[in-house]
């Protein structure tokens, strides 16, 4: 049986931060429905919009790379232990909006697309998904694509924009 068949819906909590000056940022029912798509268990999450400069200097703070990214993910493994219930994750997501929407169009993907392909992958990396070495790396794009195709988007790495060969990597 195929695990993309119809899911168990997990609690969810999700607050939503718009801390960036980009005009065409998705609604909190697409990210509600996107994240809501991607869990495996319950959670509660922040979702955070940020400008280049915000996104830059928590790459720079946390990961040690002075520029920004599309997509950090903060996993707080003892949130649950705080509040009691030790089976839901905890976490933060960062997305930097003007490095989205400048991967779009270099990789000519529809905004929406690709911001809905960047909810996932975070949400997956909250999960504990990752994409370090090869075969992590298959398994989460894989994942990624059978979900970007059940909410009837396209596949986040069929895109012209390829490196040696191999879809670009997030």
């Amino acid at each position: 049986m195929s695990d993309m068949k119809k899911t168990e819906r997990h609690e969810l909590s999700l607050s939503v931060q718009y801390a960036s000056a980009a005009q065409r940022l998705p609604s909190r029912p697409q990210l509600r429905r996107w994240v809501q798509a991607a869990l495996q268990c319950d959670a509660g999450m922040t979702l955070r919009f940020v400008d280049e400069a915000e996104g830059r200097e928590l790459n720079r703070n946390y990961r040690g790379k002075d520029y920004a990214t599309n997509v950090l993910t903060f996993i707080y493994d003892d949130a649950g232990l705080i509040s009691g219930d030790a089976g839901a994750l905890y976490g933060d997501i960062i997305i930097c909006a003007p490095v989205v929407e400048r991967e779009a169009m270099e990789q000519g993907k529809a905004l929406s697309d690709h911001y809905a392909h960047m909810v996932i992958h975070a949400a997956l990396h909250l999960q504990g998904y990752d994409h370090e070495n090869d075969r992590d790396a298959e398994q989460m794009e894989a994942l990624e694509v059978a979900l970007m195709l059940k909410l009837r988007r396209p596949n986040p790495y069929s895109t012209p924009s390829k490196k040696n060969g191999r879809p670009r990597k997030y």
